[in-house]
């Protein structure tokens, strides 16, 4: 028990007021040697990686795991949404969770968990355990990926710390191309046994990571009140409802399945009351009002319109599949993604700049939007023969 605490309780230190974060809950931004930065830099790569490969795995072999573990589709479409349903409502507590116990206490809790949960279902597989993991992994992907903002974050002096944020972020994008990379020889390996073995892996390795390299101390305040448990059930669940009716609502039918109508009917009223006890408070556990703003509402629909536009990336294996594409054809296509997605990320912390947000993109989106005309035009068997 004493090895346990040790290992959740987090460190004190003070620091000058120039390296402290003026965000309560956010470490402090010291100054380390090489080999310090470096070590903070391959966590951050593990972490971001595990976080992203927890749904990228699931996603990308929806098909396969249907076949393989004998599911309808219905039962298969629940392993996302489960994912999903968990991660929305873990983002309600992140803020205050880290900001009053520690955001490393948080994510090695869920780590451990999802590893044992993982390791359970490798050997006693079934529908049920199924879900939990991927109940569990949507909390464990929330809690890792600041992490891996925080970590990569430490590895660059201050006058490069934006970089460092571009890469913690585009760590967690190439999740879908890896997975695409890694899961033929996976499902070849001890079919979908591996992909939860590769979870569990990632998972006890992150867990070694973290516990090990700790991030400098965060200064820590009380921001829990009796009321923020009222509005995490209520928008929580209310959130969790709409996740669901989404994620299931085209397989059970939209307008046959009757608990879809009564989650509808459940969520609706759920999400207006907790919106209007958090407009009416002082300290909410979502401050509406700020997301409510003209340039933060511009900017939330402007990554929501890229995340569409970018759906095309998960679709474009079963494209090339079901046109007839050979394994070393879709292997050499799942590569580019991955080198493009790599080579996005590391050019994007290169360039960023503060002042010019917008530029890259609406480069990057005018890119994508001039391949997929010139895509469009093109014959795609004729295009499939020709690509080795």
């Amino acid at each position: 028990m004493t090895t346990i605490r040790d290992l959740l309780d987090e460190e004190v230190a003070e620091f000058p007021v120039y390296e402290r974060s003026p965000v309560p809950g956010s470490p402090a931004t010291p100054t380390h040697g090489s080999a310090t930065r470096l070590a903070y830099a391959l966590v951050a790569v593990l972490v971001g990686t595990t976080a992203g490969l927890n749904g990228a795995l699931v996603s990308v072999n929806t098909l396969h795991l249907q076949q393989i573990m004998n599911l309808s589709a219905h039962q298969v479409a629940w392993l996302s949404t489960c994912y999903v349903m968990t991660a929305v409502s873990a983002n309600l507590l992140l803020i205050k969770v880290r900001q009053q116990y520690g955001l490393r206490r948080f994510a090695l809790v869920f780590l451990g968990l999802h590893a044992i949960l993982a390791l359970m279902l490798a050997f006693v597989p079934g529908l049920g355990t199924a879900l939990l993991v991927r109940a569990v992994s949507g909390f464990v992907a929330v809690a890792l990926i600041p992490l891996c903002l925080f970590n990569m974050m430490q590895a660059f002096p201050a006058r490069w710390r934006l970089r460092g944020l571009v890469l913690g972020i585009g760590v967690t994008q190439c999740a879908v191309p890896l997975a695409h990379v890694l899961s033929p020889s996976l499902l070849a390996s001890q079919g979908w046994r591996s992909l939860f073995l590769l979870e569990a892996g990632l998972a006890l390795l992150s867990l070694a990571a973290v516990g090990m390299l700790r991030l400098p101390p965060a200064e820590r305040v009380r921001v829990f009140q009796p009321l923020d448990l009222l509005t995490f059930v209520l928008m929580g669940s209310g959130l969790a409802l709409i996740a669901a009716v989404l994620g299931l609502g085209r397989w059970e039918g939209w307008f046959q399945a009757p608990w879809i109508v009564a989650s509808l009917f459940i969520a609706i009223p759920t999400l207006v009351a907790a919106g209007a006890i958090e407009t009416s408070r002082r300290t909410p556990l979502l401050n509406l009002r700020w997301l409510g703003r003209g340039d933060v509402a511009r900017f939330a629909v402007a990554v929501f319109m890229a995340r569409i536009v970018l759906a095309e990336q998960g679709i474009a294996i079963g494209v090339v599949s079901e046109l007839g594409g050979t394994s070393q054809q879709l292997a050499v296509l799942s590569m580019a993604m991955l080198g493009g997605a790599v080579g996005g990320v590391v050019i994007s912390a290169l360039t960023v700049n503060a002042e010019k947000l917008a530029r890259p993109m609406m480069l990057a989106v005018g890119i994508i939007g001039l391949a997929a005309l010139v895509d469009s035009m093109s014959d795609g068997a004729h295009h499939l023969n020709a690509f080795t």
